[in-house]
């Protein structure tokens, strides 16, 4: 299992839209609105890399009113 943090631009006055949208995603464990430089915070997991690549590509970033995403990947030290 792979987690991540997906941190979400969106467009002015989008995020509690996104955040909505993006909350009925398989894989997507939690989405937040947030302040800061980010709008939205989404914590997401999948089988693999891949599996959660295609996740962010195909769906996340394919949600009306996003503009940019940064995918963190959580490690275990």
């Amino acid at each position: 299992m792979v987690e991540a943090y997906v941190l979400i631009q969106t467009e002015v006055g989008q995020a509690a839209y996104v955040a909505e949208e993006v909350r009925g995603i398989e894989g997507v464990v939690q989405a937040d609105d947030v302040t800061g430089p980010y709008d939205v915070i989404v914590r997401a997991a999948a089988e693999d890399v891949d599996s959660l690549g295609k996740m962010v590509v195909a769906n996340i970033q394919a949600v009306s009113g996003i503009t940019r995403t940064l995918t963190c990947p959580v490690v275990k030290l």
